[in-house]
């Protein structure tokens, strides 16, 4: 590391150029990723969260749970499988509601759930719903001016419930999640909606005995899908997270080929001194390792500006912005982003393996 440290010292306008380049498109990298994570909990932090295995949905859904509907008779088909089988019914459609006496509608996502049953997250302010006109909401209401004892609903259709409690990272499909008694929510869908016979949108397994493929051969007219699968299946998540994550891999690609060049250059100015160091005894590997040194401590500093620097855009985003970095996040991104600075250095190692001292020192004025 003598050398690389001797360089860096003397040619600084030079590196730091270099550096500056690194910086900005880590720092970019990591505002991606972060709204890439942030986009992905906004839209599905409800299934994320959720205590589950295995999803079951109706034949033929195409694992989307907005599409499924299920006879409730199946619920006790699927508990009758394993006394290990936790086995919980879940109901959802899309609502728009108005606030209070307010003109101004709202979207939310309505969950028929168990109160009392493992699909219910925990509340975070207020209290469970106990009685049949009582919601719990997702936190991120709150910042629309909804408060604990505010009424939701539609006078038209006849609705009108009680906020009574407030949650927190409940989304579904970008939409703040409403919670209610599953009991209400099926004579909600009769009498406002119209629909003949009760029905479940799923039915959510939690097992340690049965795998994906035993519970689909033990089921009929049904599909069943994990929970990864389920999230992918909301719409517009797979398209959402793969453009982000086409942008972000472009990025990489990017920072290993401007790296690549940018040292490949810097190599081809320094033919003459790499000769004359062969010439007094200096290794191959010696000069490799120098190299790859230098760009190992280039890469290390500009990630961690980089991530500074994200630390402290995040923090003066509003809060409305969907935007996470976790520490998953952060440490899979630098390390690539550290790794493909190194498989840049390539080209330039292989550069140096084949200088000829003797040609080298010919050229040296």
């Amino acid at each position: 590391m003598f050398l690389a440290m001797r360089e860096l010292k003397y040619a600084k306008g030079r590196y730091f150029l270099i550096g500056l380049i690194m910086v900005l498109v880590a720092w970019l990298t990591f505002i991606v990723s972060g709204l890439a994570s942030g986009l992905s909990s906004d839209n599905a932090s409800i299934l994320k969260d959720m205590n589950a295995d295995y999803f079951v949905l109706q034949a033929d859904s195409d694992h989307k749970l907005t599409r499924s509907t299920l006879a409730i008779e199946k619920l006790d088909e699927v508990r009758k499988l394993d006394r290990a089988i936790q086995a919980e019914p879940l109901a959802q459609t899309m609502l728009s509601v108005y606030q209070n006496d307010s003109k101004k509608k709202m979207d939310i996502a309505l969950f028929g759930v168990d109160p009392k049953g493992t699909l219910m997250p925990s509340i975070t302010e207020g209290k469970l719903m106990s009685a049949d006109n009582e919601v719990v909401l997702d936190s991120s209401l709150k910042e629309k001016g909804i408060q604990l004892g505010d009424t939701l609903g539609d006078k038209e259709l006849g609705i009108e419930w009680k906020v009574v409690g407030f949650t927190k990272n409940q989304k579904f499909s970008h939409t703040p999640v409403a919670f209610m008694n599953m009991d209400h929510y099926e004579n909600l869908m009769k009498t406002s909606f119209g629909k003949k016979t009760a029905s479940y949108s799923s039915i959510v397994v939690t097992t340690s005995s049965l795998t994906k493929d035993s519970l689909q051969k033990s089921l009929s007219d049904v599909e069943v899908i994990t929970k990864k699968e389920a999230v992918q299946g909301i719409p517009g998540f797979k398209e959402e997270q793969g453009s982000l994550t086409m942008m972000i891999a472009f990025l990489i690609v990017i920072a290993a080929f401007i790296q690549a060049v940018f040292f490949y250059v810097i190599t081809l100015q320094k033919i003459s001194q790499f000769g004359v160091l062969k010439a007094i005894g200096a290794k191959t590997s010696y000069l490799a390792v120098n190299l790859v040194g230098q760009v190992l401590l280039l890469a290390i500093v500009a990630v961690a500006i980089s991530i500074g620097l994200t630390f402290g855009v995040s923090a003066i985003l509003p809060e409305s912005m969907p935007f996470e970095l976790g520490s998953d996040v952060l440490s899979q991104y630098s390390g690539l982003l550290i790794l493909v600075s190194i498989v840049g250095a390539l080209l330039s190692l292989n550069r140096i393996a084949k200088v000829d001292a003797i040609e080298a020192i010919g050229r040296v004025e």
